[in-house]
This record gives structure tokens, C-alpha cells and sequence, in this order.
């Protein structure tokens, strides 16, 4: 999603609600980096992986506030099984992209892992790096293209004629 620099958060609302709509948009929404999205080839992730992340990024709404939705949770909500979210996770922790943090208890059991996104955020930043270049290179390339149509004009006065 791009965002106008100084809109307020009541703006970008509006802005939404027009896309996706009021109801979608009062359910609850997430922001998600799209640069993830469009490489996930190149960062080794499958469309269960990235429908794994999304949700876990949905539980995310601060950054020292780790998401923690049970497997289960995520299981129902992709439609495949338990164990093959405890798979996937199990390798995108291998593949450094995820932490899986556990938090056993011995007197009560245990509560949900804790997700955290340090090792996707770290692969994910030089794709970012690269396309915010481009863009630039675009927008400079752009403005050179307009400062060479824009002729150069001068006043002509009935005197000076």
C-alpha cells in the first residue's frame, strides 16, 4: 500500500475503506511489506510459507509484541493441517527466517510459541534496498525527461519587439 507522506491515519482509513470497503476494513487490517510478496521466489518461500507469515502478521501489532496464535489457529484459518504448519515453520526457522520462540510451563503446560520476523526482515531489506533505487532512478530519469521538454520562455514585450 502506498501512502501519501503527512496523511493522517483517519486518511489512509478513508483511502482503504474505498478500496476494500467499510465492513473489510472494520474487521481489521494488516500492513505488510509488498516487497516479501513479490519476491518470495527469490526469498525461498512457497504460498503456504507467505499464507503462514501473513497471518502470523496479523497477530503482530507492535513490534515488542511478538504474534503467538496457536497452530491450530493458523491450520484452520489456511485450511491444511496442524502438522503442516509445524512443518513449514520448522523450516522457515531452519532457513533463518522465522524465530519460534517456545514457552513451555511445567505446572500449567505450555502457552503458543512466540513468532518474531528478524531473519525475513534481514532478506527481505536488500530487495527493498534495490527497488527504492530503481524507483528513484525512475523519478530522476523522469524529472531529467521534463526538465529537457520544458522550454525555455521568455516575456516578450511590445518594446522589445
Amino acid at each position: 500500500m502506498a501512502v501519501a507522506v503527512g496523511k493522517t491515519d483517519a486518511e489512509i482509513l478513508r483511502v482503504n475503506e474505498a478500496k476494500w470497503s467499510k465492513p473489510l476494513m472494520k474487521a481489521g487490517w494488516n500492513a505488510f511489506p509488498n516487497i516479501i510478496i513479490e519476491k518470495q521466489a527469490a526469498l525461498g518461500l512457497d504460498s503456504i510459507d507467505i499464507n503462514i507469515i501473513l497471518h502470523l502478521s496479523c497477530y503482530w501489532w507492535t513490534a515488542d509484541n511478538l504474534p503467538r496464535p496457536g497452530v491450530e489457529t493458523i491450520a484452520k484459518a489456511l485450511g491444511v493441517t496442524a502438522r503442516t504448519v509445524q512443518k513449514r515453520v520448522k523450516t522457515l526457522t531452519e532457513l533463518g527466517l522465522l524465530t519460534r520462540t517456545e514457552r513451555r510451563h511445567t505446572r500449567k503446560g505450555s502457552d503458543t510459541n512466540l513468532y518474531g520476523f528478524e531473519g525475513l526482515i534481514e532478506a527481505a531489506k536488500p530487495h527493498a534496498i534495490e527497488k527504492i533505487k530503481k524507483i528513484e532512478a525512475k523519478r530522476k530519469e523522469e524529472a531529467d525527461r521534463l526538465a529537457r521538454k520544458r522550454p525555455n520562455l521568455h516575456i516578450v514585450r511590445d518594446e522589445d519587439a
